[in-house]
């Protein structure tokens, strides 16, 4: 499959912000259509069995699959399939308030660290297990416990790991990023969950945070805010992850090399941060939150249908069966890791 494309609209003609309407326009395009889709299912059934949310992702992973975008495309998804869903987990801050986190409690709390420990130990003892590099093998596992690429990239400097070992990792990451936001609602609805636990189970295995508005959509309003708030205590586990690993590196090598700040808090947690602090001490009017809850429920469906058209399953083939294996393993065990959790503690 080919678009054609007019040859005066050149990628070199458009600069500077006119750059992203192709692509963005492309991705709000198939965002339409995913949310006229739910429509149809809702008008047919009364409700809707896969939702809008997820209808993007599908229909936009399909289009990649025979069509690879030109530079002409290309800024604009990545530009919606990263930026928007950043901006879309900064404003979701304004819904959550301090309350909600202090609801987690203790034990939820520390199980979220433990997860993560024993995500990064046990993905990384897979990656050696199937005879992956240290680097390659920390990477993956990195980016499954923590928070996907962003954690790659953080991680990477840190262990100075590899450009095409980055890339591979990257390359998995996307694939069954999507395939985790995808199961998450269905795993949830096959053992009962209610909204408080498909959240906590969202929060604990979706990749990326963005990702985790998509996973626990379909549970409520309820289930997104308690998935935003587990996986943002799981991202905060990127600060010590890294200078953990910065300063095992640096006392291998006699040299002092840390992780930076933003290394350690994105931008987009930090507002989320600073607008659940405003929420919480009554800075916020009520009034805004429901054009809020609008505004991040249609940048997530655009950021959605954008993440579908950057993940080529192709990249699966290309890096190799034994990655492919260990990120499938290591994506399985934080998965049984976050059941287990929801089984032990008490929910509700």
């Amino acid at each position: 499959m080919a678009l054609a494309l007019d040859p005066a609209a050149s990628p070199r003609r458009l600069t500077g912000p006119a750059r992203l309407l192709p692509g963005a326009a492309l991705a709000a395009a198939v965002g339409a259509l995913a949310h006229g889709l739910q429509s149809v299912e809702v008008r047919l059934f009364g409700q809707a069995w896969i939702e809008g949310l997820v209808l993007a992702i599908l229909i936009g992973a399909s289009l990649r699959l025979v069509w690879t975008p030109s530079p002409l495309w290309t800024p604009g998804v990545n530009f919606s399939a990263r930026t928007l869903l950043e901006i879309a987990v900064a404003l979701l801050g304004a819904t959550v308030s301090g309350a909600a986190v202090a609801a987690l409690g203790p034990w939820l709390l520390a199980a979220i660290v433990g997860v993560v420990v024993l995500a990064v130990l046990g993905g990384y003892a897979l990656g050696r297990a199937f005879g992956l590099p240290p680097a390659m093998a920390l990477l993956v596992a990195c980016g499954n416990a923590i928070c996907g690429n962003s954690a790659i990239a953080a991680v990477a400097p840190v262990i100075e790991a590899e450009s095409e070992d980055v890339a591979a990792a990257i390359g998995f990451t996307a694939v069954l990023g999507v395939a985790v936001v995808l199961l998450v609602p269905l795993v949830g609805a096959l053992l009962g969950y209610d909204a408080t636990r498909v959240g906590v189970l969202a929060g604990l295995t979706v990749y990326a945070v963005p990702q985790v508005l998509a996973a626990a959509a379909p549970a409520g309003l309820a289930a997104v805010q308690t998935g935003a708030v587990v996986k943002l205590v799981r991202v905060l586990m990127l600060g010590p992850v890294c200078l953990t690993l910065g300063l095992m590196r640096s006392s291998r090598r006699g040299a002092g090399r840390g992780p930076r700040l933003h290394q350690m808090a994105p931008w987009f947690v930090l507002v989320f941060l600073a607008l659940m602090a405003l929420r919480s001490l009554g800075g916020l009017p009520e009034a805004i939150l429901p054009p809020l809850q609008v505004s991040v429920s249609a940048l997530t469906l655009i950021a959605m249908a954008a993440l579908g058209l950057t993940v080529d399953p192709r990249a699966v083939l290309r890096a190799g069966p034994r990655v492919a294996a260990v990120a499938a393993l290591s994506a399985l065990l934080i998965g049984v890791l976050g059941v287990g959790v929801i089984a032990v503690l008490p929910l509700g």
